[in-house]
C-alpha cells in the first residue's frame, strides 16, 4: 500500500486533511491549530510531498522523519503532522478492519466521559445554566468564572465576581458533579492567587490555565501559591514541553490536543509518561467531528484519561462528517467501526466557505493588552 494523494480542506472554523491510498483506504485528520489554520494548510500541502508514495503504515518512522529533517520546528509543523498522523492511523485501522483504540493497545473503559460548559454574565443564569446541563446528563461541567467587558473591572472586582458566579454553580448543582474553571489565562499572578484562595470551599476539581502556559516557571510559582489542582498545556506542541511540566511536578492534569501535539504516535508517549507521576490527561478538544472521533479512541485507550469537552457539533456543520460517536448521559458512546469509524462528506464541504479567525484585540481600561 502507497499513499497516493494528500488533500486538505478549510471548511468552516476546521482544516480537515484526507490521505488516499493506491488501494482506495482513505484516512481522515484534522490539524488543531485554531486561529491559523491557514498556514498549518500550506504546511500540510509542502510536507506531501515526503508522503506520496511512501507506505502510509509505518507511522513512527515518518513521523521521526518530518520531524527531524529541520534545525527548526513549532506549532504549524506540529499541527502539520499531527493531521497527518491521525489520518495515517484510520488507514492503519481500515486496512486491518479493526478501531484504533484497537491499535493503541485496546480499550481500558466502555465509554469516554465528556464534560459541558456553564454559560451565564450573573448568578441566575450560571445557576440556571448549570441546572439544564445536569439535567442534560452531564456528571462534569466546567465554567469561565468572569462577567462579559471584565477585562475594564479592577482585579479586586473580578475575583469578587468569580465568587459569586462559582458559589452559584456550587449551590446550583450541588456536590454530585463535577466543577471545574476555565481561567483562560486572564488573570496576572496575584489575581490568579488571590482568586484560588476564595475559591478553596466550592470544591474545584481544577484551576484550569491561570497564566500563559509558555512560562513554565510562572506556572510553577502560582501552583506553589494555591490549593486547587492546576490543569495546563493545551498551547504545548511537543512532547518535551510536557516532560518538563509533569517532571516540575506542579500539575494535576494536563492538556495535550491530539491535532497540535502529534497526533497519536506522540500523545500515547505523553499518557505513558504521565501516567507514573499520576498525573491526568485532560485534552485539549477543539474541531470537527474528525476531532471528536480522534479523541474518544485515545482516550478509551491511556489508563490516566479523566474528561474532555463534548464539543457539541449540530445544525448543518455535522453533515461534513459521517458516523458521529453519540453523547449520552454525560459520555461518548464507542463502538467497533474500523480505524475512527467516520467518513468525511466531501461533496458538502463546499456548502461551508473557511471562516478565518481575524486578529482581534481584547484591552485593559487604560489600553493596553488583556488576556
Amino acid at each position: 500500500m502507497r499513499i497516493a494523494e494528500i488533500r486538505t480542506f478549510l471548511v468552516g472554523r476546521f482544516l480537515l486533511v484526507r490521505v488516499y491510498t493506491d488501494e482506495g483506504i482513505v484516512g481522515n485528520g484534522e490539524g488543531g491549530l485554531w486561529g491559523h489554520h491557514g498556514v498549518v494548510k500550506a504546511a500540510i500541502d509542502e510536507l506531501a510531498d515526503y508522503y506520496v508514495g511512501k507506505d502510509p503504515r509505518t507511522i513512527e518512522h515518518h513521523y521521526q522523519v518530518v520531524s527531524r529533517h529541520s534545525h527548526f520546528m513549532g506549532g504549524v509543523l506540529s499541527a502539520a503532522m499531527s493531521a497527518v498522523d491521525i489520518a495515517l492511523w484510520d488507514i492503519l485501522g481500515q486496512s486491518l478492519g479493526v478501531p484504533v483504540y484497537q491499535l493503541l493497545g485496546g480499550k481500558c473503559r466502555e465509554k469516554v466521559k465528556v464534560f459541558e460548559n456553564i454559560r451565564g454574565d450573573t448568578a441566575a443564569e450560571v445557576a440556571e445554566s448549570a441546572r439544564e446541563q445536569v439535567e442534560r446528563g452531564f456528571h462534569s461541567l466546567r465554567m469561565t468564572p468572569f462577567a462579559s467587558g471584565f477585562e475594564q473591572r479592577s482585579g479586586t472586582q473580578n475575583v469578587a465576581t468569580a465568587v459569586e458566579l462559582v458559589a452559584a454553580a456550587r449551590e446550583a448543582i450541588g456536590d454530585g458533579v463535577d466543577l471545574g474553571l476555565e481561567i483562560h489565562r486572564n488573570l496576572r499572578p496575584e489575581e490568579a492567587i488571590a482568586l484560588a484562595l476564595e475559591l478553596e470551599p466550592f470544591k474545584i476539581l481544577y484551576y484550569e490555565d491561570p497564566l500563559a502556559p509558555e512560562s513554565v516557571e510562572a506556572v510553577e510559582y502560582i501552583a506553589k501559591s494555591v490549593r486547587l489542582p492546576i490543569a495546563t498545556g493545551e498551547r504545548f506542541y511537543n512532547i518535551y514541553q510536557f516532560k518538563d511540566l509533569i517532571d516540575r511536578k506542579v500539575v494535576s492534569l494536563i492538556r495535550p490536543d491530539l491535532s497540535l501535539a502529534g497526533g497519536f504516535t506522540q500523545v500515547k508517549k505523553i499518557a505513558a509518561i504521565a501516567e507514573p507521576a499520576f498525573v491526568g490527561i485532560f485534552p485539549h478538544l477543539m474541531g470537527s467531528p474528525i476531532n471528536n472521533s480522534a479523541f474518544a479512541h485515545l482516550a478509551a485507550a491511556i489508563p490516566n484519561y479523566t474528561h474532555t469537552e463534548h464539543n457539541a457539533l449540530t445544525g448543518p456543520m455535522a453533515e461534513i462528517v459521517a458516523g458521529q460517536l453519540p453523547v449520552e448521559g454525560g459520555y461518548r458512546l464507542l463502538n467497533d467501526k474500523p480505524g475512527l469509524g467516520i467518513e468525511i462528506v466531501e461533496e458538502a464541504l463546499a456548502k461551508y466557505p473557511y471562516e478565518r479567525v481575524a486578529v482581534t484585540g481584547h484591552f485593559h481600561a487604560d489600553g493596553s493588552v488583556a488576556h
